[in-house]
C-alpha cells in the first residue's frame, strides 16, 4: 500500500523542486493537483498563476490569480501576479492591484524584500519579461 502524500507535503516538494531550477512544464501540474485537492489555499493558487505566466497562458494565470486574491486580498504577490497577467490579456483594472499590493509592502519589510526576491527569480527565468518589468518599475521606481 502507498501512503498518499499531504497536500502540504505537496506543495513544499513543489516549492523546493522550483526553487532547484525544475521546469514549469513539469511543476504545473503538479500545483494544478494542489489547488484541486486544497481549493482553499491562496499560497497555491498564487504558485499555480506564476507558474502559468511563466510558461506564456495568461488566460489560465488570470483565473488562478483571481482565485488567490479573493482568497487572501492581503497578498502582494497574488495582486502582482494578477496585475501582470491582466497586462498580458489587455484587461482593465491593473492600477487598483498594484496599487493595494504598493500598500502591503510598504507597511511590510518582509514582503517587500519577498515580492522584491520573486521579480529577479522571474526575470532569471524569462529574462525579456515586459509585463514583469512595468509592474516591478511601478512598484519600486517610483520611489
Amino acid at each position: 500500500m502507498t501512503e498518499e502524500v499531504s497536500v502540504e507535503d505537496l506543495f513544499d516538494q513543489g516549492l523546493e523542486r522550483y526553487q532547484a531550477g525544475e521546469s514549469v512544464e513539469i511543476l504545473l501540474p503538479l500545483f494544478k493537483e494542489v489547488c484541486d485537492r486544497a481549493p482553499k489555499t491562496s499560497s497555491a493558487w498564487t504558485c499555480l498563476a506564476w507558474l502559468y505566466l511563466l510558461s506564456d497562458k495568461p488566460l489560465q494565470a488570470v483565473k488562478a490569480a483571481q482565485k488567490a486574491v479573493k482568497l487572501n486580498p492581503q497578498d502582494p504577490q497574488a495582486r502582482v501576479n494578477l496585475a501582470i497577467a491582466m497586462l498580458e490579456t489587455d484587461q482593465k483594472g491593473v492600477r487598483q492591484h498594484i496599487e493595494l499590493a504598493g500598500q502591503i509592502i510598504m507597511v511590510s519589510p518582509e514582503l517587500n524584500d519577498e515580492l522584491k526576491q520573486n521579480f529577479e527569480d522571474g526575470l532569471s527565468r524569462k529574462p525579456d519579461w515586459k509585463s514583469l518589468n512595468r509592474v516591478k518599475s511601478w512598484l519600486f521606481e517610483g520611489k
